[in-house]
């Protein structure tokens, strides 16, 4: 059984293409074109499930087409529109930390390199220009840039984030 800690985020289908179960798919990591990688990882009710691809060709920098294995119809191809594309984590040391979707740092630690543990992240906050990570605590939140200048080091493994915050920031 695939568990959604053992996966990254790479991408996401957008929508069938033609009627012959080719979808159309956008991308955060291009990982998948400079290494061979036979299958991508899709959550169907529930559970992680892999589906080889049959092909796939780019439509721009960030777009692509893709035929999955199996899928032959624009009702197939249908049933996995707004899905996130995953991939094992074996690929992620070929894959660079500014490549993954930021929503993949949900449940890390972040620890700051004077303060020591800030808490643990609960979502990422994609709404405002600057991306941040949100931190609970009681009766209110932390809100912490995820500016790469303030990342020293990102332990997969262990979702740890190593942060250098800027003197005063913890105390807004």
């Amino acid at each position: 059984m695939i568990l959604k800690s053992d996966v990254i985020p790479i991408g996401q289908i957008n929508k069938p293409h033609g009627v012959n179960g080719e979808m159309s798919f956008s991308f955060t990591s291009d990982i998948f074109d400079r290494e061979d990688v036979p299958f991508f990882i899709f959550e169907v009710q529930g559970i992680l499930v892999p589906f080889f691809l049959d092909e796939y060709r780019f439509k721009g920098s960030t777009t692509g087409l893709m035929k999955l294995d199996g899928v032959t119809t624009e009702e197939q191809a249908r049933s996995f529109f707004g899905s996130t594309i995953y991939l094992p984590k074996s690929f992620l040391e070929k894959v660079e930390d500014n490549e993954i979707e930021a929503d993949y740092f949900a449940g890390f630690s972040l620890v700051d390199e004077e303060k020591g543990l800030i808490g643990i992240i609960s979502e990422v906050d994609k709404t405002t220009e600057n991306i941040l990570f949100v931190i609970p605590k009681p009766n209110d939140e932390l809100l912490i840039p995820a500016g790469e200048e303030y990342i020293q080091e990102i332990d997969h493994e262990k979702k740890i984030i190593y942060v250098k915050l800027p003197e005063g920031l913890l105390d807004l």
